[in-house]
């Protein structure tokens, strides 16, 4: 008898089915595990896939079906296992190769009804977290519960678990026979355990897909993905409120922003046309939610729902559409003496739904940043959020300089300022209003003692909006992508003063020195060349190494030496593809030991290279970095 059944329901996934089975049939459980694969009536080459692996390993078990739903092919696949545990994957996710046996080890030690672990995304070659489980997983928890441990509310999937077959049993656990079936199945389980083991290593990586149409969260604005949805979600929310109350609210927190935030968009899209059966389940699970849980989620957010709960779905469209073109900028205001409380005003949200006091946060931009007549001068704006500040009248802006490590603050500006309308540009090319504080400053390099200019340190450049009871802080940032441009680095004392963007965004000033400098950056027939000085040449060959932030992964080019003068050419079109949204190359030269040269040049523009997007830029210690988009 195997000790662990493992369900695969398959439809149409020629293209993942065998890697999913393959990395089954390699779990160091071995000879202990049984695959029951069954085909929901798949017209492509699928089933053809499995019979070939069945062939060759015995372990593997082909049960075939009419096309019924996921649902309906767990449930045959759970009446033909025999096996101690259940586990399931879905046929186009993998599974690392020590995840079952870590998962039924924990469980025969501590007696636990069910083992869940942390998860990873599989986009094309790239595995990165998954948000929804890594809060969750972050450390590991013997006999817990999800009434112990309320993170798990949002460990609704199937697949990252192994479960107990006696407790599957003991509860009567099924699926229903419609889309979105595993998440009431998921939360059953959790609330009718005695006691969960969590695992903070991953055991599931959840693929991403990126053709159309590809899965069920692709095709979510459809009617009937839709009801599916709200099923479940009344399901599930009906379980939580029966069994675990104390646990509702956070279910709501999740189920507001993540699943009414799709019926909100379906029925904007819709207005006045849409489903009154769809609108009737979506009201249905919002006149249970409490007033603590409507208040957690963002205004902008509230506000939609809201409108939906209300059955107001012209409004909604109107104010969805205004939302989504970056024009919904209600006003913000404060009540209260000892304790002011913020609220946003909009006419169609009722006051008791219209406080914001944790909602506001700073978002402070540059607009400027360069050197004029030696002194680094820059000009930005600083706002609430997506309000408008008008009511605010004037406040104090100040912005400073702050080492890592060591906390010295090097003050720049501290001024009265007034909000004003701007017209901005976003990421892909258009144009949004924003109601911001307007600031300037300057850093007179002549201001920094020797102390700090020999620790080589990093600083940020922080922002505080201070006033009418009012006091935000963070850090002045923005999409990299967009003006102004990273101003070149300048000597002083000895060292180099090297102005600098994070890979978030965030703007520092980085003090360096710099053994080897890039003096010439550029891209000619579709190779990026570059040139420089190197204050020692040595005696070893150099070599360019690219390594890929990503995942380390490395590529190397020649060098050629003229005295300490050096230049090399790296063929864009050959580096490896891109990995994920973005690919980040860091460039080094390796005399013995890689050494980061300091960028003397202006960032370039985007150039395109054999149908691949790349930008020439600055990391965060003034070195080079490629980045594929």
């Amino acid at each position: 008898m195997p000790v662990l059944s493992v369900i695969v329901p398959f439809h149409n996934v020629e293209k993942y089915i065998g890697p999913c089975l393959d990395s089954i049939a390699a779990q160091t459980l071995g000879e202990e595990v049984e695959v029951i694969c069954v085909d929901d009536g798949s017209v492509d080459g699928s089933a053809d896939a499995v019979a070939s692996r069945r062939a060759a390993d015995p372990r593997i078990t082909l049960v075939r079906q009419d096309n019924h739903g996921v649902g309906h092919a767990r449930n045959v696949g759970v009446r033909h296992a025999r096996g101690d545990y259940l586990a399931f994957v879905d046929g186009d996710d993998t599974v690392p190769a020590d995840a079952f046996k870590r998962m039924v080890s924990t469980l025969e030690d501590t007696g636990s009804d069910l083992a869940c672990g942390n998860v990873m995304r599989l986009y094309h070659n790239l595995l990165i977290p998954s948000w929804a489980h890594r809060e969750a997983f972050a450390k590991p928890l013997r006999r817990t519960h999800i009434t112990r441990h309320p993170l798990l509310i949002r460990d609704r999937m199937l697949w990252n678990k192994v479960y107990r077959r006696t407790f599957w049993d003991r509860l009567g656990l099924s699926f229903p026979e419609r889309m979105y079936e595993d998440q009431p199945v998921a939360m059953a389980a959790h609330v009718g355990a005695k006691s969960v083991d969590v695992l903070a290593r991953v055991v599931y990586h959840w693929r991403q897909r990126d053709e159309p149409a590809s899965s069920i969260t692709q095709r979510r604005l459809e009617p009937g993905n839709l009801r599916d949805r709200l099923l479940s979600v009344l399901q599930t929310a009906d379980l939580v409120a029966a069994a675990a109350p104390r646990l509702k609210d956070d279910f709501d927190r999740d189920t507001l922003d993540i699943d009414m935030g799709v019926a909100v968009e379906a029925m904007a899209d819709a207005g006045a046309a849409a489903d009154d059966d769809l609108l009737d389940l979506a009201v249905r699970y919002l006149d249970g939610v409490s007033p603590e849980a409507w208040r957690s989620i963002p205004f902008e957010h509230r506000l939609l729902v809201h409108l939906l709960h209300r059955r107001r779905l012209d409004e909604l469209a109107a104010v969805f559409a205004q939302a989504r073109e970056g024009h919904l900028w209600p006003k913000v205001g404060s009540a209260g003496m000892l304790r002011k409380r913020w609220y946003g005003r909009h006419p169609s949200l009722p006051g008791h739904l219209s406080e914001v006091s944790g909602e506001l946060g700073l978002q402070a931009r540059l607009v400027s940043l360069d050197w004029r007549d030696g002194v680094l001068r820059g000009a930005g704006r600083v706002a609430v959020g997506r309000f408008d500040v008008g009511g605010l009248r004037r406040v104090r802006v100040r912005i400073w300089l702050e080492e890592r490590g060591t906390g010295d603050v090097m003050l720049l500006s501290d001024e009265e300022s007034a909000p004003t309308w701007e017209s901005v540009e976003d990421e892909e090319g258009g144009r949004l209003p924003e109601h911001a504080f307007p600031f300037r400053f300057a850093l007179d390099p002549g201001a920094m003692s020797r102390a700090r200019l020999a620790r080589h340190g990093l600083w940020d450049l922080c922002v505080q909006l201070r006033g009418q009871g009012l006091r935000l802080e963070g850090k002045v940032a923005g999409p990299r992508w967009l003006p102004p441009p990273i101003p070149l680095p300048r000597r002083r004392s000895g060292v180099w003063l090297v102005p600098v963007r994070t890979s978030r965004g965030a703007w520092c000033l980085r003090v360096r020195t710099a053994s080897m400098t890039v003096g010439d950056c550029r891209v000619d027939g579709g190779d990026l060349l570059l040139s420089g000085v190197m204050t020692d040449a040595g005696d070893g060959e150099p070599v360019l190494r690219l390594r890929r932030r990503n995942d380390g992964e490395e590529m190397y080019f020649p060098v050629e030496l003229d005295g300490q003068e050096f230049r090399a050419r790296v063929p864009l079109a050959g580096i490896d593809e891109r990995v994920g949204h973005e690919s980040w190359w860091e460039v080094l030269i390796d005399q013995g030991r890689a050494q980061r040269p300091l960028v003397r040049t202006r960032p370039r523009a985007r150039v395109t290279v054999a149908g691949r997007s790349f930008q020439i830029d600055r990391g965060e210690d003034g070195c080079l970095l490629l980045v594929e988009r």
